[in-house]
C-alpha cells in the first residue's frame, strides 16, 4: 500500500470492528470509501486502487469530508434539527484525528509574508501568485476562504 494514512484508516476500522463501535465503525467505513471513490476518479484500474491511494489524496478526502459536515451542521441549524448536530460533530472528530496539525492565523500570515517577498507581490493583481503558491501548503490544514482574506489584506 501506498499510503500510510489509508493503513492507519483500515486498522481503525478493524479495532472499531472489535469493540463493537459501530458509530466510528460507519464513519471510518464511508471514509475509506470515499477515499477509494477518489482513486477511481483519478483512473486508478480497479485492482490497482490500493496502490495509487496517496497520503495527499487521503487528507483531500478528509478536507472536502470535514468542509461537508460543517455545511450540514449549518443546514440543521437553520433547520432546527439540533438533535442531528452531535452525530455530525462527532464524525468531524473523527475526520480530524487523520488530518494534519492546523495552522493558526499567524503561521499562515507568516507565509503569506514570505511567499509575497519571494514572488514580488505588491498589488491586489498579483492575489493569484501568492495563492497558487500558498494553497498547497495550507491545504487541509488551514481555512481556504480565511486564506484568501489573509492574502487579500497582505496585499492592500
Amino acid at each position: 500500500m501506498a499510503s500510510e494514512l489509508l493503513t492507519k484508516i483500515l486498522d481503525d476500522i478493524k479495532t472499531a470492528m472489535k469493540a463493537h463501535d459501530a458509530a466510528t465503525l460507519g464513519t471510518l467505513r464511508t471514509l475509506h470509501s470515499d477515499i477509494k471513490n477518489e482513486a477511481m476518479k483519478a483512473g486508478a484500474a480497479p485492482a490497482q486502487i490500493m496502490d495509487t491511494i496517496t497520503d495527499a489524496m487521503c487528507i483531500d478526502v478528509l478536507a472536502k469530508s470535514v468542509k461537508q459536515k460543517q455545511e450540514a451542521i449549518e443546514i440543521l441549524k437553520k433547520g432546527g434539527f439540533l438533535d442531528k448536530i452531535p452525530e455530525e460533530e462527532a464524525c468531524i472528530a473523527i475526520y480530524r484525528k487523520y488530518m494534519p496539525a492546523e495552522m493558526t492565523e499567524d503561521e499562515v500570515k507568516a507565509l503569506i509574508a514570505e511567499i509575497k517577498a519571494a514572488t514580488g507581490a505588491a498589488s491586489p493583481k498579483d492575489m493569484g501568485k501568492i495563492m497558487k503558491e500558498l494553497s498547497p501548503k495550507v491545504k487541509g490544514r488551514f481555512d481556504a476562504k480565511r486564506a484568501s482574506a489573509l492574502v487579500q489584506e497582505a496585499l492592500k
